[in-house]
């Protein structure tokens, strides 16, 4: 059965915690993130979760309308994002009949099934990119090549997380990105909170991510990696790390995808739940292990990803347009006007 964390499929159990089909909510790190599960399932205690137990009404139709309901700003935890469950109850808006729900809940069905698709040749892609890592370099669980071993600490400038403290938020100045914001490969930028110029200007001088650095999410879903490439000012919350390698030693690049694969991130999550709040801390990043290819080598590899991330881009951008539309859909759906 399919195990749930706060920003979708985590792993497999031999065992479900619902009866049925479930709407999963995040309640810690990607708080507010909400993904349906077609078939029983075990969310983890980072979640929220509702089947059909809780509610009559149709579960694709809820997953569509709870996702329109923008859970993830209802924030109001101090150093971890959090979902409050009193505030999402709170939330008010027009229930058609289930015959009416069933209907809304098809046509959707049918437009996001075209975001999937993007979306499947978007992870055939990271696919390809991964598999000419390990052609290249190897398992780092096993390092065939014998590459000289160091840990992340020895190989970076700095290693550190976002603000601890709890930032004063404003409708608009710079953005705040937590850990649902790192996304494999990539950074959200769209679903932010923002921050004035005066809170940024204080968070930065411990923790200002320039292109070039690593981010790694630390909380709730934990190891997912991005490469900071946008030269735009932005900070960064507990829930998401920054690693700043040695360029010289060690390519931005090859780092982030050394973190993606599958060695790597069991690491991590086992180095997480081995705490008390399944979180990745500065120091148990610094102790990662990492192999050093030759600089060559890295930089070969560097070029052969680049052509892949401008493949990407291009699907990226596409999907981005087929998520805007599916956007306009869905609030002309829930105001009745399919």
């Amino acid at each position: 059965m399919p195990v749930f964390g706060s920003n979708g499929e985590v792993g497999r159990h031999d065992e479900a915690l619902t009866t049925g089909p479930t709407i999963v909510i995040g309640r810690k790190g990607s708080f507010g993130e909400v993904t349906y599960s077609a078939v029983a399932c075990w969310p983890i205690d980072t979640t929220y979760y509702v089947d059909q137990t809780a509610t009559s009404e149709d579960l694709r139709w809820m997953t569509y309308r709870l996702s329109d309901l923008r859970l993830n700003t209802l924030n109001r935890a101090a150093a971890v994002p959090g979902l409050n469950r009193e505030d999402a109850y709170r939330q008010r808006f027009l229930l058609p009949p289930r015959s009416e729900q069933r209907r809304i809940a098809e046509i959707l069905d049918k437009a996001d099934a075209l975001r999937a698709k993007r979306r499947a040749a978007l992870a055939q892609l990271d696919t390809l990119t991964q598999a000419i890592f390990l052609d290249m370099f190897g398992d780092p669980g096993t390092n065939p090549h014998m590459f000289p071993s160091s840990t992340i600490g020895q190989v970076s400038e700095q290693v550190t997380d976002g603000e601890h403290l709890t930032p004063k938020r404003t409708a608009k100045g710079i953005r705040l990105l937590s850990a649902r914001n790192v996304r494999d490969g990539w950074i959200d930028f769209e679903n932010v909170d923002h921050i004035p110029v005066e809170e940024y200007e204080r968070i930065r001088r411990r923790c200002n991510p320039s292109p070039g650095d690593v981010l790694i999410s630390c909380s709730g879903t934990i190891g997912r990696v991005a490469c900071v490439e946008a030269d735009e000012p932005f900070s960064l919350v507990r829930s998401a790390a920054l690693v700043r390698p040695i360029q010289t030693t060690v390519r931005s690049k090859f780092l982030e995808h050394y973190l993606r694969t599958p060695s790597l991130k069991a690491r991590m999550l086992r180095r997480a739940n081995a705490s008390s709040q399944a979180n990745l801390f500065q120091s148990q990043i610094r102790e990662l292990p990492v192999y050093v290819p030759p600089a060559p080598l890295q930089d070969a590899f560097v070029l052969r990803a680049g052509g892949v991330n401008a493949l990407k881009a291009t699907h990226r951008a596409s999907h981005a347009e087929l998520d805007t539309l599916f956007a306009s859909l869905q609030h002309r759906a829930f105001r009745g006007e399919l």
